[in-house]
């Protein structure tokens, strides 16, 4: 792999905030599902992913940045030695360095200067993601089909009630182990879409449900809408603009099949035009029947 920091296109040592926002941006141009078939495209996605996987991790970032290690993740001094070797005089031939210690039966000197056997053996890298949903796949919960950084195509179940932040894990689906050492896993982080009717707090929903005079006044049935579908709401007598009804286990799910409820807020809306007759009607029932509701406030 080529420098990473010139992958994605920020200064050699950029902290990790730049590089996180780099690869963000880049891996939003070049993701396969904004160009089905392009392979250059999901090369250079490939390519990107490869490159923040490297940098976000701190520990080998900062072996990078100080010149301990190359893009791959070799050691220089390894390949300082194998220089000198390659590039000898014609006819030198050149010998893995190990060989050099394979007659020694003190393993700690093997292991001192090469890792030992456990050098050839380690999980692979974990993957970062992130994937916008829909407020109800949230709540509800869905099967999305996403495509993982190698091109490869999975599905991802998200649990009901899932939250904004909440991270999700495909085991064994990130960069592959070296030797006979596990393969990393791919996180990814939910961004939950806003929706325009509906608020969550915590494991309750609320929204707010226009009714009119008449409805207000005298009570009645209205149609409500809830992460479930739409349900038949009871507006009592009297009602006010402000008055808050509960829907009981209509809200976001939780452990065990419990629940939470939905709140609607009532708001007593006007007819768009004034009405000569209802007009009248205030006029003469304000009179026979005065109140006020500032001195409450």
């Amino acid at each position: 792999m080529r420098d990473p920091y010139q992958v994605l296109g920020v200064a050699k040592g950029a902290d990790i905030k730049a590089v996180k926002k780099a690869y963000r941006k880049l891996a939003r141009e070049f993701h396969p599902d904004l160009h089905p078939g392009d392979t250059q495209a999901e090369t250079r996605f490939k390519e990107v992913a490869a490159a923040y996987d490297f940098l976000s991790d701190a520990e080998q970032k900062a072996k990078y940045d100080r010149g301990e290690i190359d893009a791959s993740g070799t050691p220089k001094a390894e390949r300082r030695f194998y220089r000198t070797y390659a590039e000898g005089d014609t006819g030198t031939r050149y010998h893995d360095p190990r060989e050099f210690f394979r007659d020694f039966q003190d393993a700690d000197i093997f292991a001192e200067v090469f890792g030992g056997a456990r050098a050839a053996r380690a999980r692979g890298t974990d993957i970062r993601a992130t994937l916008e949903i829909g407020f109800l796949d949230a709540v509800n919960g869905a099967v999305k089909e996403i495509t993982l950084p190698d091109g490869k195509r999975v599905k991802l179940t998200i649990p009901p009630g899932s939250e904004d932040g909440q991270v999700l894990r495909l085991k064994g689906q990130g960069g592959p182990g070296m030797g006979d050492g596990p393969a990393g896993d791919v996180n990814i982080e939910l961004k939950v879409k806003p929706h325009p009717v509906f608020r969550r707090d915590g494991r309750d929903i609320h929204s707010e449900v226009p009714v009119t005079l008449a409805e207000a006044v005298l009570g009645g049935k209205v149609d409500v809408g809830t992460v479930d579908g739409t349900v038949s709401l009871s507006v009592p007598k009297g009602a006010n603009s402000g008055t808050r009804l509960r829907l009981r286990g209509k809200g976001v799910p939780a452990g065990g099949g419990d629940r939470g409820d939905h709140y609607v807020t009532l708001k007593v809306v006007l007819p768009e035009r004034p009405d000569p007759e209802l007009s009248q009607f205030v006029e003469a029932w304000s009179a026979r029947h005065p109140y006020s509701v500032r001195d409450r406030q």
